[in-house]
């Protein structure tokens, strides 16, 4: 008897504080935001040329300029953390690439909002692509050499 009286005042307690709309908090908000970002990598990629060079043969890679740039957006969808910065604009991006055709530096413009994460985002997206270019040939030797590629980017912010 004395379980079953147990049983039933459990019950009812449990039963009395279900009812209690007052302490109940409706306002359950989740914020997620999701950034969707258009790429548009533009042809042709500009060389910088080395002075003083008279025979100067600019760096390249292996499928030319439309596989990289292929590449290089597939990469970016996939790496690129857009959730932290909004894009929207024409960026510079200048590849530094050694003797050894690795890419070993990129560095961005213009430095906006955010920017800095941006740009260290690209960093590790080109860092990413594990072809190497064909250096630029400086009268037959092969050097370190500059490759610039503007991009532009459209953002759309979504909250979900």
């Amino acid at each position: 008897m004395k379980t079953f009286t147990l049983f039933i005042g459990l019950f009812v307690a449990n039963f009395a504080f279900a009812q209690d709309l007052e302490d109940r908090d409706d306002s359950f908000i989740v914020e997620n935001n999701k950034n969707l970002i258009k790429i548009d990598i533009k042809e042709p990629f500009m060389q910088v040329a080395i002075k003083g060079c008279n025979d100067f043969q600019a760096a390249s890679f292996e499928g030319g300029a439309t596989a990289y740039r292929e590449i290089l957006r597939k990469y970016m969808y996939t790496y690129l953390n857009s959730d932290f910065y909004t894009l929207t604009g024409d960026f510079t991006f200048t590849l530094t690439i050694d003797a050894m055709g690795k890419v070993v530096d990129v560095m961005g413009d213009p430095k906006v909002l955010n920017s800095e994460v941006f740009f260290d985002d690209m960093q590790y997206v080109v860092r990413r692509i594990k072809k190497n270019w064909k250096p630029a040939m400086c009268n037959g030797q092969p050097v370190k050499s500059e490759m610039k590629l503007k991009m532009n980017f459209s953002s759309l912010s979504a909250d979900m």
